[in-house]
Order: C-alpha cells, then sequence, then structure tokens
C-alpha cells in the first residue's frame, strides 16, 4: 500500500508543476498577444507617417515643377496625382 501511495503523491506532484507551468504560459501568452497590438498600433502610425511624407515630398516636387514654369499638362497630372493620394490617405484614416 505504501508504493501506491508514493506513486500517487508523485503523480499529484507533477500535476501540481505542470498545472504551475500552464499558469505561467498562459501568463505569457497574455504579455505576447499585449505587445503584439503594441506592434501593430505602431507599424500603422509608421504606415501613417510614411504616407505623410510622401505627400509632403509630393508637394515639395509640385512646387519645384511650378516655380520651373513647366509644361501645364505636366502639372495638371501631377496635381491629380496628388488629388489621388490625399484621397488615399483620407481612406485610410477612415478606416482606423
Amino acid at each position: 500500500m505504501n508504493d501506491l501511495e508514493n506513486t500517487l503523491t508523485g503523480i499529484e506532484e507533477k500535476v501540481r508543476v505542470i498545472i504551475g507551468q500552464r499558469n505561467a504560459l498562459r501568463e505569457d501568452l497574455g504579455r505576447m498577444r499585449a505587445t503584439c497590438k503594441e506592434l501593430e498600433e505602431t507599424i500603422e502610425k509608421q504606415h501613417i507617417i510614411i504616407n505623410n511624407l510622401e505627400e509632403k515630398n509630393n508637394i515639395l516636387k509640385l512646387r519645384n515643377t511650378l516655380t520651373q514654369k513647366g509644361d501645364s499638362t505636366e502639372i495638371k497630372l501631377k496635381i491629380n496625382q496628388l488629388i489621388r493620394n490625399i484621397d488615399r490617405s483620407l481612406e485610410l484614416l477612415n478606416k482606423v
């Protein structure tokens, strides 16, 4: 009977260890999910910043084109491109 009690005690101890490991893994998973969410938010912010910088770059290019008194067709095309980029940016901002 003593062997049976020792075996049962050993099994109970192993179960406690496994439950402790499971709880630790759950905590790790929670922290990882929070980190993942933060990283996704950071990525979204970076995309917005990139879009804003691209817009500013296009505006500077347009300004340089206007100051060089380029072809009016080229200027109109660049203005239309800027408008499309602004519309895309607004769509992205509305989704967020």
